[in-house]
């Protein structure tokens, strides 16, 4: 099994990115973020007709996250993260495909800090690490995949200062994703590629792209049962270079039949 994660920022605007892409990887399942789009817009029918069912919480010019499965209908199991009744923002979702409970989460960026927008970050970071304990608890195959907005080290962004002070390499920030890893989840991405840089984000201004100064904020965390799976892992690099792209690129894991 296939699963990938990709911030599509604007699944609208991007679709035909996104339709080229499912073409070429054909993942089974995708864990999409950033949909930009509310309910409505969502464009189920060009997905269903490139083979995909979905399930998605949209939201209208920001957040919005979605989770795709290749000739399979996605069983939602959850349409938000648990913990706060008021939180409105369209940032979590999860379902149930092929007997793995992947989840689709868009973590807040949390710019500027200090200030409320980190508090929001980190209040929703714990909120993650709790439900993510009932997950683990659950002992079944879940993999939690999308946009954290968290830098986990210094070996996972481009040697730079410039970025020092944003909140996704706040000791806060790495401390919760952590606090997160260590109830046993594993960093797929890692596991696979323990040393070097793998980067899934690159800014559109000052170059970036072209100069390879990336960031890795877009993750595939595996429970027990899911990593024992674990065949490969994996970005699509290229797919960032394309025209029009998103400033992320699908990251991916693979998993051995249970």
């Amino acid at each position: 099994m296939k699963i990938a994660t990709f911030n599509i920022n604007n699944v609208r605007r991007r679709l035909p990115n996104l339709l080229s892409w499912l073409e070429e990887a054909e993942p089974d399942v995708v864990s999409l973020q950033e949909l930009k789009s509310v309910d409505r817009d969502f464009p189920e029918a060009a997905l269903r007709n490139a083979g995909y069912g979905a399930v998605w919480r949209g939201q209208k010019s920001w957040n919005g996250v979605a989770i795709l499965a290749r000739a399979a209908e996605p069983v939602m199991t959850r349409a938000a993260l648990p913990g706060d009744a008021n939180d409105l923002q369209s940032r979590y979702i999860e379902a149930a495909v092929g007997g793995v409970l992947i989840a689709s989460l868009y973590l807040p960026n949390g710019n500027p800090q200090p200030g409320p927008k980190f508090d929001y970050k980190l209040a929703w970071f714990d909120r993650l690490i709790a439900h993510a304990s009932e997950l683990m608890a659950a002992d079944v195959p879940v993999v939690l995949a999308g946009d954290f907005n968290v830098v986990p080290t210094d070996d996972d962004i481009y040697p730079t200062t410039s970025w020092s002070n944003d909140a996704l390499l706040q000791p806060e920030s790495r401390a919760a994703f952590r606090r997160l890893l260590d109830q046993g989840w594993t960093d797929a991405l890692r596991a696979i590629h323990p040393t070097g840089p793998i980067y899934t984000f690159w800014h559109y201004q000052r170059n970036r792209w072209r100069r390879n100064a990336g960031l890795r904020i877009d993750h595939l965390l595996l429970s027990p049962r899911a990593a024992v799976r674990l065949n490969d892992a994996g970005v699509d690099r290229e797919v960032r270079g394309r025209e029009d792209a998103s400033d992320h690129a699908p990251a991916w894991v693979i998993l051995n039949d249970g």
